[in-house]
């Protein structure tokens, strides 16, 4: 009885975070679907032909308006590379195509506070100004040579499909797109696939965290994260986020309510941002690294991510403490809210509204068989209710196994 109650408490406290981040997802996924259709990337490896602060910049406003799935980041990042996109790059689109999505931004916000969603938006930029001079003074041309040799060989990691979406080529200005029946199918479409791409990341980082704050005593935070000597604990969790996110293998979105638990635990502020963008080196993506680029090149964009993770994180704190915009406060919403009848409920009853309306645009306008077609890496286009194009994920004609 004692290990059902156990379980009983840590499933409660995964629901209770559910409820609390619903409403924060669909508002994320609506936004998030709305700038993909809008915004056009399907020229993005002719604006990005080098990695001068123009391309670099680009590429950060470009990863911004994608998808907040790791994996989907990863795979439209190496087709960049592909077309001809500078490989530094497509690194900086891939960092922000994770990192910068407004959706992680309003759970930081709603599920801890605003200062979390300021710190990814301000560390994002400084990570990817560190890891440019990373490239540039460690990465050696013959291994670059190397490692776009073996993406050009188009071998299948992950979410090729929705790579071939997210670049195909867009038709009309974004508020024709906007205004028209077609462009919201298509946002529909796109709404229903970020669920269904980050399901299981968001539920795995529900229960883990439910598991975490049920069963884990804050006294143990509190050790491991060294509480007591504030200093150290600033510099141990910056180092410790990264390592800590490669272990609890969900990413982006799904890492939010985990964040939460290890906050309220006693993770230094620093360490929070760190841990979120860890996402990019979990083993799993290292694993599609290898595939898409070589061990060689897997193992220097492990070591170079973990260390531009780490001294952005740093810098940020660093630079919060300055300005005098740490948290005082360790209460999260996840954590200490209750089910009530509050804004909560209201909101996530407009936002399941939303979520039932889009999906069934989505399952009446052939978002079934796209998704089919994603799964062996192909995007079927709509550009009118008649008129379609098909786009293959892979010039070498290889297949597609998504995770999500």
């Amino acid at each position: 009885m004692h290990l059902l109650s156990a379980f009983g408490h840590a499933l409660w406290m995964a629901f209770t975070m559910l409820w609390q981040i619903f409403w924060g997802l669909s508002l994320g996924f609506l936004f998030s679907a709305i700038i993909e259709v809008t915004v056009s990337k399907s020229e993005m490896s002719r604006l990005l032909p080098d990695a001068s602060p123009r391309s670099l910049t680009l590429a950060s406003l470009l990863g911004a308006a994608s998808s907040s799935c790791s994996y989907a980041a990863v795979a439209m990042a190496r087709s960049i590379v592909r077309k001809g996109g500078d490989f530094t790059a497509s690194m900086a689109f891939q960092f922000d195509a994770t990192n910068l999505v407004l959706e992680l931004g309003v759970l930081m916000w709603v599920l801890i506070s605003w200062q979390f969603a300021a710190a990814e938006f301000i560390g994002g930029p400084i990570m990817i100004v560190v890891l440019v001079l990373l490239l540039r003074v460690f990465l050696r041309d013959s291994l670059k040579r190397q490692a776009i040799d073996q993406a050009d060989k188009g071998v299948a990691g992950s979410m090729e499909g929705h790579a071939a979406m997210s670049m195909s080529a867009q038709h009309g200005s974004w508020h024709e797109r906007l205004a028209s029946r077609d462009g919201w199918i298509a946002i529909s479409h796109s709404y229903v696939m970020n669920w269904a791409m980050l399901w299981r990341d968001i539920g795995a980082g529900l229960v883990v965290a439910g598991a975490l704050a049920a069963w884990v005593p804050d006294t143990f935070w509190q050790k491991f994260f060294l509480v007591s000597h504030p200093t150290l604990a600033m510099i141990w969790g910056a180092f410790v986020g990264p390592l800590i996110a490669v272990a609890s293998f969900t990413c982006s979105v799904g890492n939010v309510p985990l964040a939460a638990v290890l906050w309220k635990g006693g993770i230094s502020f620093g360490g929070v941002a760190s841990f979120i963008f860890g996402d990019l080196i979990i083993l799993p993506i290292l694993n599609i690294y290898r595939k898409y680029y070589g061990t060689r090149m897997t193992a220097f964009m492990a070591v170079s991510f973990y260390i531009a993770m780490v001294v952005a994180a740093l810098i940020v704190e660093t630079l919060f403490q300055l300005l005098g915009w740490l948290p005082q406060q360790r209460h999260t919403a996840v954590i200490d809210a209750a089910i009530t009848f509050n804004y909560t409920t209201v909101l996530n009853i407009v936002f399941g509204v939303v979520f039932v309306g889009l999906a069934a645009v989505f399952f009446r306008t052939g978002g079934v068989q796209m998704m089919r077609d994603m799964a062996h890496g192909e995007h079927r286009h709509h550009t009118s209710g008649h008129d379609a194009h098909e786009h293959d994920a892979h010039s070498h004609g290889h297949g597609s196994h998504p995770r999500h």
